[in-house]
């Protein structure tokens, strides 16, 4: 599994370690930026990770910024994104499980070290459950074409 990750300056600090997770349960990680904690715009970011994601539909992002809102907003204009903004370890696992998001966001500014730790855990380990979810994933894809989706 590839993972695409990057940050803005605000989230900067944090952007080793979380590699280091991905990397220690077998996943290619692909930084695309930046190379420093000089002040950057986060939606530049967000983009590079989205576009790479979307073009890459088998591999999913990371986006850290001062509180993963930011990213997660901009991520989100990309067609085929589903980026989630969490927080702990069970709405990583949410994300995952019920919306089959493919961006992982968060602020280093919110949570500690031992929180990111059990949010990539939750993400790594958890899948798409389908059923009820994979028709309401759809629905979000109508929403994001701009077509009705019958209802």
């Amino acid at each position: 599994m590839r993972v695409y990750i990057a940050t803005d300056h605000a989230g900067f600090r944090i952007k080793e370690l979380v590699k280091s997770l991905f990397e220690k349960r077998g996943y290619e990680v692909i930084d695309l930026g930046p190379d420093s904690s000089d002040r950057v715009d986060y939606p530049d970011y967000a983009k590079k990770v989205a576009l790479s994601v979307s073009r890459d539909p088998s591999s999913q992002g990371v986006l850290i910024c001062g509180t993963g809102i930011g990213m997660s907003i901009a991520a989100n204009k990309i067609s085929g994104i589903r980026a989630a903004e969490v927080h702990d370890w069970y709405t990583a696992k949410m994300a995952r499980a019920h919306n089959d998001a493919n961006i992982l966001c968060f602020g280093e500014r919110v949570v500690g070290e031992g929180v990111v730790e059990s949010i990539v855990q939750a993400w790594c380990e958890t899948s798409f459950e389908g059923g009820r979810h994979a028709q309401r994933v759809a629905k979000i894809a109508y929403l994001e074409k701009g077509e009705d989706n019958g209802d």
